[in-house]
């Protein structure tokens, strides 16, 4: 594992703008240099910052690969994620370096959830369709048979994936009727499990026969990459809705979008696309998908945690001890 030694007011460089009380207090307590402006820094910029700072603060819209781990100049030991997920950085790239990597795990578990249920809710209730019909002006008022759509209460919630974020959605879940099954690499303790009323499925497969709606939050790496593909999907039954608020890349979109405009599949909700911010327009032109702008993290709230998390892994590194939210897995 690389060595920790004590470095006093480290150069800091960040790739986006962060929210202003967190960049403040950054100015305050490091030599930090910050990217101003709406876009995100090229590659080519990512590397002219790399070449001349202690700890790099990426978020997941910079893709730190091998080869600018590898070109980053010596100073570069920290590599402080603003955000839990980290399958954009070449991580055993990092490791042979002497990179340590940090994220900030736990802040945003409670908002994604949130918006997973609100997915959950508004495509088996058409409510976007609703909302564009008031706007349009076409809306001619009530009718027995306008706008219908189905109740979730009584319904089978698949979880792929059921760590913090799972389990707040599955508590969330249950409040509405929902009964809870998931599938996940470790079954739950046995409490936890008998808290939630949740059914463990070892198999995956089975879970999703078994289920009307599927919602995925699992991380994106390299077991996980295209896993519910076409042969997965085929697996759904044809009223099964899709809720994915984890990372893009995980379905196979165009799977996902032949189901969609074949009926296979009864709607999706998506808040998250393997080529983000391109869509495909495939996907946009279908009635019965929701889609939100990658926003499931937010909140003025977590923004604010996670600048605080990432203060606390660099301070904590430059006084020479291990951060706390140091990233291990994958790094065997």
């Amino acid at each position: 594992m690389p060595e920790t030694r004590r470095v006093p007011n480290p150069r800091v460089a960040v790739t986006r703008e962060l929210p202003d009380v967190v960049m403040q207090r950054m100015e305050q307590l490091f030599d930090t240099r910050i990217h101003r402006g709406a876009a995100a820094l090229t590659r080519d910029e990512l590397a002219v910052a790399m070449a001349d700072c202690d700890v790099l603060v990426p978020t997941v819209t910079d893709e730190i690969d091998a080869g600018l781990i590898e070109a980053a100049g010596p100073r570069l030991k920290l590599i402080a994620n603003f955000g839990a997920g980290v399958n954009h950085i070449a991580l055993k790239a990092a490791r042979a370096r002497g990179i340590l990597v940090t994220n900030t795990p736990g802040v945003l578990t409670e908002d994604t959830a949130d918006l997973t249920m609100a997915l959950i809710l508004s495509v088996p209730r058409r409510l976007a369709e609703g909302e564009k019909l008031v706007r349009s002006g076409a809306w001619q008022g009530w009718t027995p048979g306008g706008m219908l759509g189905h109740r979730i209460g009584g319904k089978a919630l698949g979880i792929l994936g059921m760590g913090r974020i799972g389990q707040a959605v599955a508590r969330r879940a249950r409040a509405f009727g929902l009964s809870i099954h998931y599938h996940n690499r470790h079954r739950l303790p046995k409490v936890v499990e008998a808290e939630l009323q949740a059914q463990w499925h070892p198999h995956l497969d089975e879970m999703l026969g078994a289920i009307d709606l599927l919602t995925i939050h699992t991380p994106r790496n390299a077991d996980s990459e295209g896993l519910i593909d076409a042969g997965r999907i085929a697996l759904l039954r044809p009223h099964v809705y899709v809720i994915n608020t984890s990372r893009g890349g995980i379905v196979d979109e165009d799977a996902l979008v032949e189901a969609l405009e074949n009926g296979r599949l009864a709607g999706a909700g998506l808040d998250v696309w393997k080529h983000e911010p391109e869509i495909d327009p495939r996907l946009l032109a279908l009635p019965n998908v929701v889609m939100t702008p990658h926003m499931g993290s937010a909140t003025f709230e977590g923004r604010l945690a996670t600048g605080e998390k990432v203060i606390a892994n660099i301070r904590m590194w430059a006084d020479g001890h291990r951060p706390p939210d140091q990233v291990l897995e994958g790094w065997a």
